[in-house]
């Protein structure tokens, strides 16, 4: 197995199972910061990444699980609760 090196934006999978993506590595304290596939943030040490037996995987399809809503909140009971521009974000901007 290869050593898989901590790249801010990557997402790996441990063995059991769980995802996360690398979303800061601060050098000066030798840390690895994630952010789990549920949001939950997590800092590993430099030094324990290479033990953590880690495959580099896609970004997962699905990125809900670290947005807290429900499928439910992504449906609009109706186009009249949509705010003007919602559409289309030039709308917002001053027409010469």
């Amino acid at each position: 197995m290869s050593i898989q090196y901590p790249v801010i934006g990557q997402w790996f999978k441990r063995p059991n199972g769980t995802l996360f993506e690398v979303v800061a590595i601060d050098e000066g304290d030798q840390t690895v910061e994630i952010q789990q596939f549920d949001g939950t943030i997590d800092e590993f040490d430099a030094n324990r990444w290479q033990d953590l037996m880690l495959t580099e995987v896609s970004a997962p399809e699905d990125w809900s699980g670290s947005v807290d809503m429900d499928p439910e909140d992504f449906v609009s009971q109706k186009d009249s609760d949509i705010p003007n521009g919602y559409h289309d974000p030039l709308a917002f901007l001053d027409k010469v």
